[in-house]
């Protein structure tokens, strides 16, 4: 849900109609899910044969569609469910690597960030933009994060559970301080181009 609402909100910002709004919504919500699952060899994808997953980013398009004139501040909103979604999606990815692969690193770290990042790289490229992941603050780093925490937690025999939750809120946390303190990695400045 809180993908599909970003996915949501992108499509209404570039002047979708209520169908656009909720393609944009399901891609969003469930592209990285489908792609990790297609690599990892889960055919059909958990998201194709659950109903329950569309059903989840319809009505959440649907939903911010109907909404959308009463909200206020909607950038503001967008970007904090991105936030949430990024945690929740990076260890979803993790925790499904993990119960194929076991406590394998590099699956663990792909499948979390694959799964975190996907969608949203396809929202954004849907739309024409540039992917939010490549240009704005700290994104791919706190899933990365997120997901090496989460995998030594894991090793250290912490219950999933406590894993799992910790887990999620450091990389909300790490993302929504780096939207408000602007925090970025390194960039080429303009006056370094080869």
């Amino acid at each position: 849900m809180a993908f599909a609402a970003t996915g949501a909100f992108k499509a209404i910002d570039h002047k979708s109609d209520v169908v656009g709004v909720i393609i944009l919504s399901t891609i969003t919500g469930v592209a990285g899910g489908v792609i990790r699952d297609i690599i990892f060899g889960i055919v059909p994808p958990t998201a194709v044969i659950n109903p329950l997953y569309s059903l989840v980013t319809v009505s959440t398009g649907i939903a911010i569609f109907l909404l959308y004139p009463k909200m206020k501040f909607h950038q503001n909103l967008f970007l904090k469910f991105d936030a949430v979604g990024l945690g929740v999606f990076t260890i979803i990815g993790s925790n499904v690597a993990y119960n194929i692969f076991g406590l394998n690193f590099l699956a663990m770290i792909f499948g979390g960030i694959l799964t975190a990042l996907g969608g949203g790289i396809l929202r954004d490229v849907f739309v024409n933009e540039v992917p939010l992941v490549f240009i704005k603050e700290l994104y791919a780093s706190p899933s990365f994060a997120g997901a090496v925490i989460f995998f030594v937690m894991i090793y250290l025999n912490i219950p999933i559970s406590i894993s799992t939750v910790s887990s999620i809120l450091i990389i909300t946390c790490i993302r929504l301080l780096a939207m408000k303190y602007n925090w970025n990695l390194p960039r080429i400045k303009e006056d370094n181009k080869i």
